[in-house]
């Protein structure tokens, strides 16, 4: 970590978050997925079909449960556990970034009609 955190430029900040309307792009295209980090008892209340909820807490338990291959896009409501989940998945190797607006710029532009959108596979 020590050296992901020394070779850090103000270039890499655009490579750490994505838009909701990039990232639906990328899930519809199967290059990305979403990894929701909040804890069971809020996804229980409010979950999000098409995500894989692994906890914050569980993720180095829980990391071959997820692909090399896709950009992993974090989310929470407050981007707080997203943005540690995000740093911790790039630590450990995988592409990961956290979706400006959290889940409420999710389901923002997934609203009304244009749920229709992204492709829940």
């Amino acid at each position: 970590m020590d050296k992901m955190v020394r070779e850090f430029t103000l270039a890499d900040i655009p490579k750490m978050k994505i838009d909701a309307q990039d990232f639906i792009e990328l899930y519809n295209e199967n290059k990305a997925m979403l990894l929701d980090a909040r804890m069971p008892v809020e996804t229980a209340l409010w979950g999000v079909k098409f995500a894989k909820e692994i906890p914050y807490n569980e993720l180095p338990d829980r990391l071959d449960e997820l692909p090399k291959d896709k950009i992993i896009v974090c989310v929470c409501p407050q981007e707080y556990r997203a943005n540690m989940a995000k740093e911790y998945l790039r630590f450990k190797g995988f592409e990961a970034k956290t979706l400006n607006g959290g889940l409420f710029a999710l389901m923002d532009a997934l609203k009304g009609g244009q749920a229709k959108n992204i492709n829940v596979h």
